[in-house]
């Protein structure tokens, strides 16, 4: 349908019109939709119609029933109404205690677990580098050994042995007597 803006449904009288472009094929149109609408309006009228006397039908056989069955029509009524009130304060009790009450816990949990991994990478970067520490204390342990060993394959190259070297500087109880000082 095209939209026309010539006339405003004001001006024409009309207060409830589609807005279209006046051509005999919207005519047609309009024309055929109209048709279908008042078909379906005769359809659910009788519908409504045979709805209705069905209505009053089951309400006079209720009006019937509930005349003849009294009191254990209010006894389950009773009974019903209990059942509804406990069921909704179940509901609410889920709703503002329970509930509340699980997801405060879930946060807290979380809370906790992302502490205990906060603490458990503080203690890995420190054991890491106590380790990295460790191995660097033993590779200058090592580098040491390595030179000292260096140092005495080249003194016993020569004929003088490092460590009895340091032995005669050191050991002071062996007084040479060809040695003044």
């Amino acid at each position: 349908a095209q939209i026309s803006d010539r006339r405003p449904a004001e001006m024409s009288g009309q207060s409830q019109r589609l807005n279209v472009v006046p051509t005999v094929t919207m005519l047609g149109v309009v024309k055929a939709r109209l048709i279908g609408a008042t078909r379906g309006h005769a359809l659910l009228k009788k519908k409504s119609d045979a709805l209705t006397v069905q209505f009053r039908a089951i309400l006079k056989k209720i009006v019937a029933t509930k005349e003849s069955m009294g009191e254990a029509m209010r006894t389950s009524f009773l009974t019903l109404d209990e059942a509804i009130k406990t069921t909704n304060r179940r509901v609410n009790a889920l709703e503002n205690v329970v509930k509340p009450r699980l997801e405060n816990t879930i946060t807290y949990i979380k809370g906790e677990l992302d502490e205990l991994e906060r603490e458990d990478f503080f203690r890995l970067k420190k054991i890491q580098g106590y380790k990295r520490r460790e191995v660097e204390r033993q590779m200058a342990a090592a580098k040491l050994f390595a030179e000292e060993q260096l140092a005495e394959d080249l003194a016993l190259k020569r004929g003088v042995s490092i460590g009895g070297a340091t032995n005669i500087l050191v050991g002071g109880g062996d007084k040479d007597e060809d040695i003044i000082f």
